[in-house]
């Protein structure tokens, strides 16, 4: 089983974001314009693969960053 934290796009390149994940920062693959900067996502394999809502992804990472 696998934990997926979701990130927020902080940058877009052509195919390519660049995820903030609080403690660094990743690149993944996009496919499709559906997204923008500021959107929480989960990537798996270095692509982005579902767009979280704001208030689920920042529910989580406050659980679990204890904030």
């Amino acid at each position: 089983m696998c934990l997926a934290f979701p990130g927020k796009i902080i940058e877009i390149n052509g195919d390519l974001v660049k995820v903030d994940y609080g403690s660094e920062v990743r690149e993944a693959g996009i496919l499709g314009d559906e997204f923008k900067i500021g959107d929480y996502v989960i990537v798996q394999n270095k692509v982005v693969v579902e767009k979280v809502e704001k208030e689920k992804a920042e529910s989580f990472l406050e659980l679990i960053h204890g904030n």
